[in-house]
């Protein structure tokens, strides 16, 4: 496999925590929601998942068998009222709230849509929660882009202001304003739910088919023999594994859900460390290797939306009050990423597949309670 960047007694995630707790998980068919399904499943958590039917016929909640391991629910976000009976009915611990409008090419074509799903879901959702006695956690998932991004080279962490250029980065800080203004409003009393809201980089890993990303491109085009084509190679983003800011979204409910959790009850960032923020055309140089053959990349000038150049992650607050780091160097994340889509090209069992990834990485980021 390579080397693993952390040794097997750092740990992040208390399997004791997860055992029997239910979960209310949105977006669980998506690309994120589907591998933390099959990670809570693997922790002996119970999940109710709500979400629109998975849009990609091949990707992992389809082709890794997730529906099985929860109690599915196809449902939209913007349906209050079925997304409060489904919250009823689930009576959940910890709430994850994972559904989104997630693509910055997609929020250009689709602005109302974007706003909509990334603000009013999230309204929604909270909406619910207030009507469900017994919540101890939940957690916001946002995204980098909730930043507003002046092109400064350094790591933006939670003190920087929110903004945005594009729908995408716009509506998130709104979910960030959503998730906050909740919190001080509705959800101040030590004896209710803790909310707090999560901020990953660029996730990669198997079974992402998403349009206009890097890694779904790069696999389609090396499957057909064509070029990569790369909008803008020295751009820089923060890459992760997507089970790294899974795992902090864990680590962060736990700690939610304890005797401190008010203290936590803020916003965090989830990011990779400092040698896995490279350009755009390193991490294509990367899986041209390691996809090997006739696979290649070529820069494409055709005129395009605006996206920020640099974008990095300060990820200190996480590694030094949750105890959070990222368990895969950028190598083996690349390197896990890549071997789950040549297991898929070669027809290989892909739940078994999924399911071993999983189980590599939880062993560096787990403990077993006590006996």
């Amino acid at each position: 496999m390579g080397r693993w960047r952390r040794e097997v007694e750092e740990v992040v995630i208390d399997r004791a925590f997860w055992r029997g707790k239910r979960v209310f998980l949105t977006g669980h068919t998506g690309f994120k929601g589907a591998w933390m399904t099959l990670l809570l499943h693997s922790l002996g958590a119970k999940v109710s998942g709500f979400a629109l039917p998975p849009e990609h016929e091949a990707g992992v909640f389809n082709v890794a068998g997730v529906a099985a391991d929860c109690v599915n629910q196809y449902g939209n976000i913007n349906d209050p009222a079925a997304l409060a009976a489904a919250l009823v009915q689930c009576q959940p611990d910890i709430v994850l709230h994972l559904a989104a409008q997630a693509l910055v090419r997609r929020s250009y074509a689709q602005p109302a849509e974007t706003w909509m799903t990334n603000v009013m879901g999230t309204v929604h959702l909270l909406e619910a929660v207030r009507q469900v006695a017994g919540i101890r956690a939940v957690v916001i998932v946002s995204s980098d882009k909730c930043y507003d991004n002046v092109g400064r080279e350094r790591g933006y962490d939670e003190s920087d202001a929110l903004g945005g250029a594009d729908p995408y980065s716009a509506s998130k800080s709104g979910t960030e304003l959503v998730a906050a203004s909740y919190r001080r409003s509705y959800f101040a009393d030590p004896a209710g739910p803790r909310i707090a809201s999560a901020r990953a980089g660029n996730v990669i890993g198997g079974g992402d088919w998403a349009v206009d990303r890097l890694v779904p491109d790069a696999i389609r085009a090396f499957g057909s023999g064509a070029a990569l084509r790369i909008r803008a190679p020295a751009s820089v983003r923060p890459w992760q594994h997507v089970l790294d800011p899974v795992l902090g979204y864990l680590r962060l409910a736990e700690r939610l859900a304890g005797d401190d959790g008010v203290s936590v009850a803020e916003a965090w960032n989830f990011g990779p460390e400092a040698a896995s923020e490279v350009s755009v055309g390193a991490i294509a140089d990367r899986l041209v290797g390691l996809w090997g053959g006739t696979a290649h990349w070529s820069r494409d000038s055709a005129e395009h939306p605006h996206e920020a150049a640099y974008l990095r992650l300060d990820c200190a607050k996480a590694n030094s009050r949750l105890g959070w780091h990222p368990a895969l160097a950028l190598p083996d994340a690349l390197k896990l990423t890549v071997d789950w889509y040549k297991a898929f090209a070669d027809g290989a069992a892909m739940r078994d597949v999924t399911l071993a990834q999983i189980d590599r990485v939880l062993t560096l980021s787990t403990r077993q309670a006590l006996q």
